[in-house]
């Protein structure tokens, strides 16, 4: 591939991640321009771009992304994560116009983003994958349930973020389930194909990070993301803790030959999940952009990942080596929303009247709030990212319960009471809890688990 300086970047996206892209594009030297929403046009990333451009059909419209750029004569597009950033047709379209597409290439979007697609290739690549495969209708579904044995997951083939998975228990409810995830996935992805695979209900969700110039891929360690809800991560850490060394080592191993196999280009995240009773693991699937989660990877590695895309972007090869890859202490991250625990976690849309964030010896806030910042309703409603790091798990803990006590967001409710009622816990200080934890924590401890740390104005 042929190097290409990139001198100005259209950062495609909004809310933290913008912040981020331009934070560091600005740290290089290169121009920046913003794509806006006419709800965003007011916000902290169109302050710290150095041009605007509105949009008025939103972020998701291919045609006016890439013609934003070539009007800004941009020479990439960085699409962060969510809305395009793993659309082969904006990565296609950029192609056409002569513009970058800081990411993997239209192809590799297309096998990633098929889950169905990316099984097989992961199976090629000799990973283990969970029993299971694809059903077109609910005859199928029972059939194959009943040979994979119960229970089992639903999942949508071009899913993602939690949309379209439906665990079942027993076969009373698979019909449902598999009607439910077809509709949800035809609303969300316009592709209603769905798939099964035996569920492992407390397992660990253990991923690494990949980072590839088409030619050598390396990984950058692994991160855990078990404390979720819906199937939505709310907190991440790096490394995984109480993870065996032999296992770390061949889920590791796991992703670089998967990344290897299909040659791939750019930062991506291959996920997994582990029985760690078992020392056993399988592949989940692979996340081919930059995750929310890679500032606790950045933390341990001393990396700007952000940096890495670009250089990568340009043509560049990789600069490191696995071995020139150090892996040092441990950092965890708390998704701070505005969504109410007390209903669901239902969103909490409305204007922001007070946002104080923590500083101090390990501490890193991503967001993109100020006094005065609308929370809209038609976006994903996350406000912050706080992150804590230390020279062992221990630190890391105790200074992200300092600086969550610390935190306040007034005006809409947010989950800071949460995190900080579940960072407390001593099973969660143990580390390495499953997937089912927070349903146990809010469970025994409604209360607790259900306060809101933020106060609406």
């Amino acid at each position: 591939m042929k190097t290409r300086v990139i001198r100005r970047v259209l950062v495609a996206n909004r809310g933290e991640i913008a912040v981020r892209i331009l934070r560091t594009c600005r740290s290089l030297g290169i121009e920046t321009v913003l794509t806006v929403s006419d709800a965003d046009r007011d916000s902290l990333p169109a302050r710290l771009a150095g041009a605007v451009i509105p949009v008025a059909s939103g972020y998701l419209d291919v045609a006016s992304v890439v013609g934003a750029a070539t009007a800004a004569g941009a020479d990439a597009v960085h699409p962060g994560y969510g809305f395009l950033s793993e659309n082969p047709r904006l990565a296609r379209a950029c192609a056409d116009a002569g513009v970058i597409f800081i990411g993997p290439t239209a192809g590799q979007l297309e096998e990633t983003g098929d889950k169905l697609a990316a099984r097989d290739r992961a199976e090629a690549a000799g990973l283990p994958v969970a029993p299971g495969g694809a059903v077109a209708s609910v005859a199928q579904a029972r059939e194959l349930a009943a040979r994979i044995g119960w229970p089992v997951l639903v999942k949508a083939v071009g899913g993602g973020g939690g949309r379209g998975l439906r665990p079942v228990h027993q076969p009373s409810g698979l019909a449902a389930a598999v009607e439910r995830a077809m509709a949800e996935a035809r609303a969300a992805f316009g592709d209603d194909r769905v798939y099964l695979e035996r569920y492992l209900p407390h397992g660990r969700h253990v991923e690494v990070q990949l980072l590839g110039d088409g030619q050598r891929v390396i990984h950058l360690g692994d991160r855990d993301c078990s404390v979720q809800r819906r199937y939505q991560k709310l907190l991440e850490e790096a490394p995984a803790p109480r993870l065996a060394g032999r296992l770390r080592a061949q889920i590791r191993s796991a992703a670089v030959a998967f990344g290897t196999l299909i040659s791939y280009r750019g930062l991506g995240t291959v996920e997994f999940l582990a029985d760690v009773a078992r020392g056993s693991f399988f592949f989940l699937e692979m996340n081919a952009r930059i995750q929310v989660e890679h500032p606790v990877t950045e933390a341990v590695t001393g990396l700007d990942l952000v940096a890495e895309q670009i250089a990568v972007a340009e043509g560049r090869p990789l600069r490191l080596a696995l071995q020139d890859v150090r892996l040092a202490g441990h950092a965890i991250e708390c998704r701070i929303n505005a969504e109410d625990p007390r209903d669901g976690f239902r969103p909490s849309p409305g204007t922001v009247t007070r946002a104080v964030f923590p500083a101090g010896p390990g501490i890193r806030v991503d967001t993109h709030l100020q006094a005065g910042t609308v929370v809209p309703a038609g976006y994903d409603s996350l406000l912050a990212k706080v992150i804590a790091s230390g020279r062992d798990r221990a630190e890391a803990l105790e200074r992200l319960r300092r600086a969550l006590a610390r935190c306040e967001i007034e005006g809409v409710a947010t989950t800071l009471g949460l995190h900080a009622a579940l960072t407390a816990q001593p099973e969660f200080a143990r580390g390495g809890v499953d997937t089912g934890y927070l349903a146990r924590f809010t469970a025994a401890a409604p209360q607790e688990a259900a306060s809101t740390g933020g106060r609406r104005g």
